[in-house]
């Protein structure tokens, strides 16, 4: 069979001088093949400029922003014995709801009537102090009274002794004038005597004389004894004045010393009434903690304790609960050799699971069910090896979807420069990190736009699920 010769190779003066190679005839197949695969490697190639949007990629589970939005275990703060269940599980709780009633267990508690009894004993101890104040207030009184007395007293004895004093003056000059006249008596009766004997006084006159010097003895025998007297009245009423001021002493140093013995009762009583007032206050306090209340609006998760009649300790917890409106966040997880490239305030990109979405990472402005978030939080030190990031939704892009629960499984990305494809490619196999990026939000510039579209569609197929 002759082979047909090709017209190429008689032109080409390259290939005519070789008889085989004008029998030859390149297939159409072949050709075709060659130039879908040169277009694909120049498209291969013109992508490879084209610019991708550099990401740091993690993953975590949502959680809370705040401590106080977390589920919480309410404990028992006493000991006691589960009495009755007011709630079950699921069910939602507002603040202050009773959850668990508590009876107590500890035989000091048992008397149902202890608060009222300890507030009638606080009662008497207080109406005691009240009485032993007044008693203080007499005792004050009746010093005040034994110091007037003692003025009085000490007046009167400081006039007594004068007047002793004044007596004795009084009868020193009459017994300086009885001891006059018992002289002058008895020089008479002595002259008396001479002229009796010469014969010149008669026996009778002399007889006479004889009786006024026997009366002017009585009288000088009378006044000095008179004066002893009022010397030892007056040495009396001395020692009255002192004995005085020690007797009014003795009774004042009695007083005060029962006064001082009242006010230690005042403030002994005092104590004991501050001290019944605290256990007052403290079984008030108690009382409350016998029904177990809910510390915030929530649903109960779980209950811990089961049954009824079982024993609590104190401080052990009883049931979880979940509050009702948490503020979310994104607990994410970062590398560290990425997580020099974050900051707070950085804008973040999140898919959450069981929710729709077409993610290119690259892209964010053709990404379909992400959401926006914003970097709170960075941790100073690693959990196992990485960094805990947290992320709030960001307040500039469409909310979160409401069906969203504490613990579901969530990936974000954080957007940093945008670089070719096929640096990106060669920063990947080579193991670098991304670029370092000034302005966080100078990567989200000219995304923003396009993935706000884009996830604002996915939040209105979201609403319209949740209508039907």
């Amino acid at each position: 069979m002759p082979f047909a010769e090709n017209p190429l190779a008689e032109t080409n003066p390259l290939t005519a001088r070789f008889r085989s190679f004008r029998h030859t005839q390149t297939p159409r197949a072949g050709r075709t093949l060659a130039r879908w695969a040169a277009g694909l490697g120049l498209i291969v190639l013109a992508a490879g400029f084209l610019p991708w949007t550099q990401n740091i990629r993690s993953t975590g589970v949502l959680t809370t922003l705040r401590p106080q939005d977390r589920p919480q275990t309410v404990p028992s703060v006493i000991a006691g014995r589960i009495a009755r269940w007011r709630v079950s599980e699921g069910q939602l709780v507002k603040k202050g709801d009773t959850l668990v009633d508590i009876a107590e267990i500890k035989e000091k508690y048992f008397d149902p009537q202890l608060v009222e009894r300890t507030r009638e004993q606080l009662d008497a101890k207080v109406g005691s102090l009240q009485e032993n104040r007044a008693k203080d207030k007499a005792l004050q009184l009746q010093q005040e009274a034994l110091r007037n007395a003692l003025r009085v007293s000490l007046d009167k004895a400081r006039n007594y002794v004068e007047q002793s004093r004044l007596k004795v003056n009084s009868d020193e000059a009459d017994l300086r004038a009885v001891r006059n006249d018992f002289i002058i008596a008895q020089r008479q009766q002595e002259r008396q005597e001479e002229l009796y004997r010469q014969g010149l006084k008669s026996l009778t006159e002399l007889e006479q004389r004889r009786l006024k010097f026997q009366e002017a003895t009585a009288k000088l025998q009378s006044a000095e004894n008179k004066l002893a007297s009022s010397r030892q009245q007056l040495t009396n009423a001395q020692l009255e004045l002192t004995s005085l001021a020690a007797e009014y002493q003795d009774k004042l140093a009695k007083s005060e010393s029962d006064r001082r013995s009242v006010t230690g009762y005042q403030f002994d009583t005092e104590g004991q009434i501050a001290k019944m007032r605290n256990e007052l206050a403290n079984l008030s306090i108690r009382s409350a903690f016998y029904q177990i209340t809910a510390p915030q609006d929530g649903y109960v998760v779980r209950a811990l304790k089961e049954g009824l009649g079982e024993i609590v300790k104190e401080g052990e917890p009883i049931v979880t609960v979940m509050p009702n409106a948490p503020q979310l966040a994104a607990e994410l997880y970062v590398k560290p050799m990425d997580i020099p490239l974050l900051s707070v305030g950085r804008k973040v990109r999140l898919q959450f699971d069981g929710w729709p979405a077409l993610v290119f990472s690259g892209w964010p402005g053709t990404s379909f069910g992400t959401f926006g978030g914003v970097v709170a939080v960075i941790d100073n030190i690693d959990s196992q090896g990485q960094y805990r990031v947290l992320v709030t939704p960001d307040p500039e892009q469409e909310p979160w979807p409401k069906p969203l629960r504490v613990g579901s499984g969530v990936y974000g990305w954080a957007l940093l420069d945008d670089v070719p494809i096929w640096y990106e490619l060669w920063r990947q196999l080579n193991g670098f990190p991304p670029n370092f990026v000034a302005n966080p939000n100078a990567a989200l510039a000219k995304s923003g736009k396009g993935a706000g579209k884009a996830d604002k569609s996915a939040s209105a197929d979201a609403d319209e699920d949740d209508a039907k």
